[in-house]
């Protein structure tokens, strides 16, 4: 079956330091080429600290940053980051902030508006038929088209991001950090609407966080990224019931649980590596307590450990 998104060695390098006439100071490798496929109607969550880069990668996902190589397929289909409109019908981006996400001069029907305008061209009909339909799905009030963003809560306004993604028709969403602005209480009901419509209207998500009970709980595969890299990924009951990566065991422990201390690990470095000066071999060696000279020359591949779980480490768990 064709996959809804394939990534085929999809990487990012950014130029720092750059002047006028001069060569840039040096490179970051925000992304290190990655090749996935994401099934149709699966949500894969992505996990990493910050600076791991999660948020570049969605970016590239949604053609806001141009791959420095790889290429995009959806459905099977390669698409080209110059093409916005056809981006815009298949992939859509919920931001992480849903109030400075939303044009603040524009009413709630002029945001709806636009991508059913310039992607569909609809005609205002239509418009105000496709927009009734999407708030329904989301539980909004009709009355909500005529305010403006600063007027809503921080759900009523994540809503209506979503709102606006469904606008577009696109069938895969990139969920970036989508409910970590929110209150608890809040999370909740935005976390069941997003199930709720996956299983509706057969979507497939892309969810990005940081907060390992979301991501288990609302995953069927997560991706585990350590400095631009995959590491690790699989379902997520494996990944977070038998973790194989150290970093991943190291994520897991590190999360806050009610009635356990909080514990930091002892006798390793504890930060990312330098990105202008990116160590040899494995970049996590510097906080691994199973490091050996194998792992300071020579950066381990992603393989299989087991069917649906992949790990790049040289002395797995």
């Amino acid at each position: 079956m064709t996959p809804a998104l394939r990534l085929k060695e999809l990487s990012k390098t950014f130029e720092v330091g750059k002047s006028l006439f001069g060569p840039p100071k040096g490179r970051v490798h925000a992304v290190h080429p990655v090749t996935l496929d994401v099934h149709q109607g699966e949500t894969l969550g992505i996990v990493g600290e910050s600076g791991c880069g999660k948020s570049t990668l969605a970016r590239l996902l949604v053609g806001l940053t141009a791959p420095t190589t790889g290429q995009i397929e959806i459905e099977g289909e390669v698409l080209n980051t110059a093409d916005a409109a056809a981006f815009g019908k298949r992939i859509q981006y919920v931001f992480q902030d849903p109030i400075s996400s939303l044009n603040p001069r524009k009413t709630i029907r002029q945001i709806m508006d636009a991508p059913l305008k310039h992607l569909h061209a609809l005609n205002r009909a239509a418009r105000a038929a496709r927009i009734a339909e999407i708030f329904a799905a989301v539980n909004l009030r009709d009355e909500f088209l005529d305010r403006y963003p600063h007027e809503f809560s921080g759900g009523q306004a994540q809503r209506i991001g979503i709102a606006r993604a469904l606008a577009a028709e696109a069938r895969i969403l990139i969920l970036d950090e989508p409910v970590s602005a929110l209150d608890v209480s809040v999370q909740a009901q935005v976390l069941n609407l997003l199930a709720d419509l996956r299983r509706d209207l057969g979507l497939t998500y892309l969810f990005i966080s940081h907060d390992l009970a979301v991501v288990e709980a609302v995953s069927d595969r997560v991706a585990v990224l350590y400095f631009g890299s995959i590491v690790e990924i699989g379902r997520a009951e494996t990944i977070f019931g038998r973790p194989a990566h150290p970093y991943t065991g190291l994520l897991a422990v590190s999360a806050p649980v009610v009635g356990r201390a909080l514990t930091a690990p002892e006798g390793r470095e504890t930060e990312l590596p330098d990105p202008l000066n990116p160590p040899l071999g494995c970049a996590f060696r510097a906080r691994c307590s199973r490091a050996t000279e194998l792992c300071a020359t020579t950066a381990p591949p992603l393989g299989d450990l087991a069917r649906d779980h992949s790990v790049a480490c040289h002395n797995p768990l």
